[in-house]
């Protein structure tokens, strides 16, 4: 694929009302939504989409997919290589969630910690290790060693490294493993549609 299309849909309201496992299953399936107009803007005929006994999304005819959810935005992704795709919305966290997510050589590379650079590292490091197949159980295997831009970092994860394109919007951040070209497709509550990359504004 010359370019990959990460979708990011906004979650209707009634949606964003519902608990449980009701809310679960029904984001679960508005990801799947965000997957499948991902390949349709490829070109890409998906078959069924299905995950191993470890949850870890299974390739259909040759074809990688990925996809995140959260309260207000859901996403989805496909591509021809292992790809890996993280969304979150950037708030206040617990001192404890940045010590388990990074340790000091990593938070150095940054000028100062904050809200923005820890979701930065989270959501960079869910991207490659959903690329992997492996859950956050390897959390503290994975290693930000650079950071490139406001954009982009380079992580490692057993002697491999992996480069992460971030998307701002709407006070949320997502994160995808990097591509020459990566055209963020992002739909609001109203439908409209946005494929250019935004400032990062917070």
């Amino acid at each position: 694929m010359k370019t990959i299309y990460p979708f990011i849909m906004a979650v209707p309201e009634a949606d964003r009302q519902l608990r449980g496992r009701n809310k679960v299953l029904q984001l679960s399936s508005l990801a799947r939504q965000a997957v499948q107009l991902s390949a349709n803007q490829s070109g890409v005929k998906l078959g069924e989409l299905m995950k191993s006994p470890e949850g870890a999304p299974l390739p259909v005819g040759g074809y990688f997919w990925s996809l995140a959810h959260k309260t207000d935005y859901v996403a989805g992704v496909v591509a021809d290589f292992p790809i890996g795709m993280d969304v979150e919305k950037i708030r206040p966290c617990a001192p404890k969630l940045y010590r388990m997510t990074a340790d000091d050589a990593e938070w150095k590379l940054g000028e100062s910690i904050s809200d923005l650079l820890f979701f930065r590292y989270w959501t960079a490091k869910e991207a490659v290790l959903k690329s992997v197949g492996i859950g956050l159980k390897a959390l503290s295997l994975c290693r930000v060693i650079e950071i490139v831009d406001d954009h982009h970092l380079m992580l490692s994860y057993k002697q491999q490294e992996f480069d992460i394109e971030h998307y701002y919007f709407n006070g949320h951040i997502a994160a995808i493993l990097a591509h020459p070209v990566v055209q963020w497709m992002v739909q609001d509550i109203s439908g409209w549609l946005v494929s250019e990359r935004q400032p990062l504004t917070i």
